[in-house]
């Protein structure tokens, strides 16, 4: 959790300026998933090559019927290899095992790569919000999955 959060921290900062209080909000949220992770709702996948770790994608129950994708990110040097949409597959095809009926995330318009993922698995943009957050002004956009089809 601890490599995640600063990895997350150093890409956000280096690609689009965010400052540390995104690496926070990470540690915040990696701190809550393994404070009350649950097995039988919740995961975690990480990715590794040579020993390395090179991205990452949470789930985390919302309710019983609400599944969150959190904190999906893939490092620069394994992007292009369909990683990404890889990790979001898992996250997907568990929610469905799991029984959730939406599966929902939070993202910023800014990042564009993660927002065709989610938009070619389905997703669909169902809010958008001016915000200043990360030393930024953003446009969060909060995304959902119908899992009943």
């Amino acid at each position: 959790m601890e490599i995640i959060t600063r990895r997350q921290g150093a890409i956000y900062l280096e690609e689009y300026g965010w400052n540390y209080d995104f690496e926070k909000l990470v540690g915040d949220i990696a701190q809550a998933f393994e404070k009350s992770f649950d097995p039988e709702k919740e995961y975690c996948w990480v990715a590794e090559r040579n020993g390395e770790i090179i991205g990452s994608i949470f789930l985390v129950r919302q309710s019983d019927d609400v599944a969150k994708l959190r904190l999906l990110y893939v490092e620069s040097s394994a992007r292009g290899l369909g990683l990404g949409r890889r990790l979001v597959d898992e996250c997907v095809q568990f929610a469905r095992q799991k029984g959730y009926k939406t599966l929902t995330l939070w993202t910023n318009s800014v990042l564009t790569s993660a927002r065709k993922i989610y938009e070619n698995a389905g997703f669909k943009l169902v809010k958008e919000e001016a915000h200043h957050s990360f030393g930024k002004d953003l446009v969060g956009q909060n995304w959902d999955l119908d899992l009943t089809n």
